[in-house]
């Protein structure tokens, strides 16, 4: 694949004994939306959250197999977690605001990154919550607490406290699955908006939201990738049985 930013090469992880991913390979490009589709427990989130190391944080949790971003392993023991994180943003299925102003959520990432020059950090915020697609709607009520938005306004604000560091890559596990339709299309909205910039990997129960939001999707099930390709491909001409037998229903 031309223009790849993640190369992952026979990926490994076992919860203790039990297998949850199986010999996982496939390449990310730059700058694009890849959905991971599959049934509950298929290996999808736990796969969204080998990509910054997440899994990192669970006891008795082996992984085998290389993650390159860029060309560099992830896993080599010389990496900076920390770094890592910082360049690889997460999302997560329930908006999860802290409860400080709706400033202090977009400012709290630069700030432990050393910023605290608040012409600049002004200069963040603002363009944070413009890139997450609500900054006309919050941009008077600044020092209001998040916990008193939205559901849909705490999910565009989540988003925005995670591209205030200034990720290369986003990643989000589910994050419309509990929002209602109006607050879903603006999400939406927003990844397509995003790709320019960024690249996106996004886990969708939702086929429709899949097919709509992203322009190659891989499909997994218990714990193997079975197919990956250009979404339009995927939903209309898919290679592998299993994954026909998905997208149309007959299993999931």
């Amino acid at each position: 694949m031309k223009n790849t930013k993640i190369e992952v090469k026979d990926l490994s992880l076992y919860y203790g004994e039990k297998q949850a991913l199986k010999n996982i390979s496939l390449e990310i490009p730059r700058n694009k939306v890849t959905a991971l589709i599959g049934p509950s427990g298929c290996g999808k989130s736990t796969f969204l959250r080998c990509i910054n190391r997440m899994n990192d944080l669970i006891p008795s949790v082996k992984i085998t197999g290389e993650m390159l971003v860029e060309g560099i392993d992830i896993y080599d023991k010389n990496v900076d977690v920390v770094n890592i994180r910082k360049k690889i943003g997460m999302v997560f299925q329930k908006s999860n605001p802290f409860p400080k102003s709706i400033y202090e959520n977009v400012a709290y990432g630069p700030k432990i990154n050393g910023i605290n020059n608040k012409t600049e950090l002004d200069e963040i915020v603002e363009t944070s919550l413009r890139q997450a697609a609500i900054w006309d709607e919050l941009k008077d009520r600044l020092d209001d607490s998040a916990m008193g938005l939205s559901g849909g306004q705490q999910q565009r604000l989540c988003i925005a406290r995670t591209l205030a560091v200034s990720p290369d890559i986003i990643l989000m596990d589910e994050p419309a699955s509990a929002l209602d339709p109006i607050s879903t299309s603006k999400i939406e909205e927003l990844v397509h908006e995003l790709k320019e910039q960024y690249t996106i990997i996004i886990v969708t129960h939702n086929m429709q939201q899949a097919a709509r939001t992203s322009d190659y999707t891989a499909f997994f099930y218990l714990g193997e990738l079975i197919e990956l390709g250009k979404t339009n491909t995927i939903f209309t001409k898919p290679e592998q049985k299993q994954t026909e037998d998905y997208i149309t229903g007959r299993f999931g």
